[in-house]
């Protein structure tokens, strides 16, 4: 890795660089009146270089924008600032360097937690992780952050697989959903109760066919107690499927341990068209009720979390009260372990 030694001592310690230490921050954008209380399924507390605004800031956002509940994860990959740029990239596709695993993360999101209240900390559901989904020795990883911090961690993720650009910029094998090295992972995650955010693309940019579908249905199939929460629907940036409701609902129908997160690109790019939500993901969701759940997928900066909570409500509006009230906060809840 390019990062200095002494730099991953200090993260390990808890000190977290700000989100745009150079600059000021930009003003936050007003959030609207609120219409529906929320759970976020996606929020990631730190950037592409382990920057963030901090969990007061996290919860503060929470508070505008209606959401009582947050998942939160760090990131498990550094976006390299290569020798020859003068310019640092700020997020992964700011040039062609690579990006790298950087398993620290955990560390800082624990550190930030221990910051909060007690009622405070109630609103927020951890996840690991920083692990190389393609290592088989990731599942230490897992077992080392629930021993250092027993009773914090709620799940697992967001896994990094097929992720379209990113996957070609990340240092060593690509992983699958159904990767050898995740299976002990899976287990681990069943015995305790977890649920696993993993993203994993349906196909490439350039294929209009699920050519990746049987690595995700694969994962489902030999993990029948893992509950896995799928990230944005199994899409990414300019992934196109003409059939994607009907390769998702043949999956919903036929396994029942995974949830739909449509957070991300996958909300504006495909659920909605020229700012209203299509019939056909109405009628999925309404034939899901249980299933499907929001995000913000924030990444370190939290100026305008509001606008990315929020516009679901075009989506919430269109559905039955009681099935909206289900997407839009209580599905994600249903999912996380049961604590005394």
């Amino acid at each position: 890795m390019s990062r200095h030694p002494l730099l991953l001592v200090l993260a390990a310690c808890g000190a977290l660089l700000p989100a745009n230490a150079q600059t000021p921050p930009p003003a936050a954008i007003a959030a609207a009146p609120i219409k529906y209380r929320a759970s976020d399924c996606h929020l990631h507390l730190v950037d592409f270089l382990q920057r963030t605004d901090g969990i007061k800031a996290v919860l503060e956002a929470m508070d505008k924008a209606g959401v009582d509940h947050t998942m939160i994860s760090g990131m498990p990959l550094v976006k390299e600032w290569s020798m020859n740029e003068t310019a640092q990239p700020q997020y992964y596709l700011d040039d062609d360097a690579r990006c790298y695993w950087y398993s620290a993360t955990d560390v800082l999101v624990a550190n930030e937690l221990a910051k909060l209240s007690g009622e405070d900390r109630k609103r927020f559901h951890p996840f690991i992780c920083g692990i190389n989904s393609a290592d088989r020795n990731a599942v230490d990883h897992v077992k080392r952050m629930i021993e250092w911090y027993p009773g914090l961690w709620e799940g697992i993720g967001e896994i990094m697989t097929r992720h379209d650009d990113l996957t070609s910029l990340t240092y060593g094998d690509p992983a699958k959903a159904d990767s050898v090295s995740l299976d002990p992972i899976y287990e681990l995650a069943a015995a305790n109760d977890l649920p696993v955010a993993i993203h994993s693309n349906l196909s490439s940019v350039w294929r209009r066919e699920p050519i990746f579908r049987d690595e995700m249905t694969n994962a489902l199939a030999r993990h029948p107690k893992t509950k896995f929460i799928w990230c944005h629907a199994g899409i990414s940036r300019r992934i196109n499927i003409p059939t994607h409701t009907e390769e998702i609902r043949r999956i919903l129908k036929t396994y029942p341990n995974v949830w739909i997160d449509i957070a991300w690109v996958v909300f504006e790019d495909y659920i909605t068209k020229d700012g209203k939500p299509l019939k056909e993901w109405i009628d999925l969701i309404e034939e899901f009720p249980n299933r499907f759940m929001i995000g913000s997928d924030k990444v370190g900066k939290f100026h305008n979390y509001s606008p990315e909570i929020q516009k679901y409500y075009v989506l919430l509006d269109a559905l039955k009260p009681e099935t909206a009230t289900k997407t839009a906060r209580d599905n994600f809840l249903s999912t996380l372990p049961k604590r005394n």
